[in-house]
């Protein structure tokens, strides 16, 4: 999938390259970050003083890191969501009877954002949180979601970003990927394997509305050692289809 921009606009590109290096970097001074984005100090400098100016970042004597102000836009565009509202206190019960990890993706510009998620008592500690972006075709919500998009949207997305990039167990071709997306079809519920994540296992259903566009997927994952057996693949699918069927009827009937 090409970037669809007509006129990109330069200065615009280089802000968002500043932001996600002090993101991948967890904070950075202006030599450090100008090594890592190849950018001169001088026009590093620029941004850093505009962006902390209009309170997008922190400088912490001589450390930039992005600021809470982001998340004023996050929970913004969050609470517009009529899939995060009526699928949170779901969710909640779903975390709440299976001790585990529930969680809502919905998918954006071909990758999936993790919408909602709720802790049972039981649940692991995994290094995503609300707002992080994940490849669709590596987890069990990517894959249910990917299943109810046209074949075109499928091919365009594992263009642009690519598969096989978690663990040995994703999906590397496309047709590999085709063959589980018609099994998710099937079934109404798809499977993470440790496909993303070494030792975590997720089974995850599609949220789909009253004209079968997918609004995105809920899940409930965990370690292998409780997910296993009829636990993995009778109690915990049918749990989250029952979850997903509320979901979808109090979308269309809300």
């Amino acid at each position: 999938m090409a970037r669809t921009a007509q006129n990109p606009v330069k200065s615009v590109e280089t802000t968002f390259e500043i932001l996600n290096g002090l993101k991948d970097l967890g904070g950075a001074g202006v030599t450090e970050l100008s090594r890592h984005l190849d950018l001169p100090k001088s026009t590093i400098h620029n941004y850093l003083s505009t962006l902390e100016q209009e309170e997008y970042i922190v400088n912490d004597d001589g450390r930039y890191r992005v600021g809470l102000r982001f998340l004023e836009l996050g929970a913004y565009s969050r609470h517009r969501q009529k899939l995060f509202r009526i699928a949170k206190p779901e969710v909640d019960r779903l975390a709440s009877e299976t001790g585990e990890l529930a969680n809502v993706l919905v998918e954006e510009h071909g990758r999936g954002s993790y919408l909602y998620r709720a802790r049972g008592e039981q649940a692991v500690q995994v290094k995503a949180h609300v707002g992080t972006r994940v490849p669709l075709h590596s987890t069990a919500l990517g894959k249910a979601i990917l299943a109810h998009l046209p074949r075109e949207r499928v091919e365009m997305i594992s263009e642009r970003h690519g598969l096989g990039t978690e663990t040995d167990n994703a999906a590397s071709t496309l047709a590999e990927l085709e063959d589980t997306l018609e099994t998710v079809r099937e079934t109404g519920v798809a499977f993470d394997d440790e496909e993303r994540l070494d030792g975590l296992r997720c089974v995850a259903a599609p949220v789909l509305n009253n004209n079968g566009t997918v609004l995105g997927a809920i899940s409930v994952s965990g370690p292998t050692n409780r997910f296993r057996d009829d636990r993995f693949t009778e109690e915990l699918p049918q749990k989250v289809l029952e979850v997903a069927n509320v979901i979808e009827l109090n979308v269309t009937y809300s």
